[in-house]
């Protein structure tokens, strides 16, 4: 397999320089061009079609929304958006995914530099997936070098006990997600009443997309739901949305109910907040009282976790290959022998429904 050609769009020439860069340093991405708008980007892809783009949300002469709306209505091609994403400009990234962006990159900060590796880490593993993705026509509207270790669940939990958890009068629902998480995620939540079991979700995000991230399904559901908090209950009806970026969500147990930790530790599975993580916790503090669901996302993160709540006797699930867009996690999960059932995305919401149906 050749390397993956990336075409990078944005009106900043240090962005661009930066970009370049970064991406240059993984031997399996090539940048073939760099432009500074839209247009000068069009002439680019004239000539040769990359395999993924990565576009400035804010540029002149023609904004990164109405760009990408343009090209998935003529010739689809991952991409992924790239912003600075203040809070005021995440409205703007949600409505990119919906337009068919396959996943969001915050733009290179100069800095400390253990951020710094991270996010040149980061930003290349989402190329990396974007590449992969599977994208559909839509109606027009510091150091490089080796990688750093991956880390596992170990760097913030200890493994299960394999003890088994007492029953409790409520169940409840975790969920892990990434490349093309956000539009599936939703799927699943609308199809969801008002009185479903507590679930707590980690999607892969940056920073600050989290909380318009949940305000946003707010909207358009019938459960509640909200960016999680430290101490946030886990209750009947209502969805916590791991916040992105700096710290991990875990689910603990205060004597019959659920009870979200959000605290600060090392990337885990090259992640945080991680999936496996949040899966792990489930293993150990809620057992058979849980449901695990794995959806689609690059990677391996929550294969692991998964199959340990399994082994602890929660039902799991996972995303088929036909309606993933990037069907990595749920591919790994599924190898493990983690998964008791494997349904398509429009299925999620009754496998959740039945699973915790006493």
């Amino acid at each position: 397999m050749g390397k993956i050609r990336v075409l990078i769009i944005d009106d900043s020439a240090s962005v661009r320089q930066a970009m370049t860069a970064i991406l240059s340093e993984d031997p399996e991405i090539e940048v073939i061009a760099a432009a500074a708008d839209p247009f000068a980007a069009a002439r680019y892809i004239q000539e040769e079609v990359p395999d993924v783009i990565t576009l400035d949300v804010e540029m002149p002469r023609m904004d990164g929304v109405t760009f990408l709306r343009k090209l998935m209505s003529q010739r689809p091609i991952p991409v992924v958006m790239c912003s600075s994403l203040v809070e005021e400009g995440s409205e703007t990234l949600l409505q990119a995914l919906e337009a068919g962006a396959v996943d969001v990159i915050l733009k290179p900060r100069m800095g400390i530099a253990d951020h710094l590796n991270e996010s040149r880490m980061m930003i290349r593993e989402t190329v990396k997936g974007a590449a992969r993705a599977r994208v559909r026509s839509r109606a027009a509207g510091a150091r490089s070098g080796a990688p750093a270790a991956k880390l596992t669940a170990d760097a913030v939990l200890p493994p299960p006990t394999g003890r088994a958890m007492s029953r409790t009068t409520e169940m409840v629902v975790c969920i892990g997600a990434s490349t093309g998480g956000t539009e599936a995620l939703r799927e699943v939540l609308e199809a969801l009443p008002a009185n479903s079991p507590g679930i707590v979700i980690v999607q892969h995000m940056p920073e600050s997309f989290t909380r318009a991230f949940a305000r946003r399904l707010n909207g358009l559901c019938q459960v509640d739901v909200k960016e999680a908090e430290d101490g946030d209950t886990v209750m009947r009806g209502h969805v916590l949305i791991a916040p992105g970026g700096l710290r991990h969500t875990l689910l603990e147990r205060q004597g019959a109910r659920y009870v979200v930790s959000v605290k600060e530790g090392p990337l885990v599975s090259r992640h945080r907040p991680s999936v496996d993580v949040l899966f792990r916790s489930a293993a150990r503090n809620a057992g058979s009282n849980a449901v695990g669901i794995i959806m689609t996302g690059m990677g391996d993160d929550g294969a692991r976790g998964l199959l340990e709540m399994k082994q602890a006797g929660a039902r799991t699930v996972a995303q088929d290959e036909a309606t993933s867009i990037v069907f990595g996690m749920p591919k790994e999960a599924i190898a493990r022998g983690a998964a008791d059932r494997v349904v398509p995305l429009g299925a999620i919401a009754r496998e959740l429904l039945q699973a915790t149906a006493r």
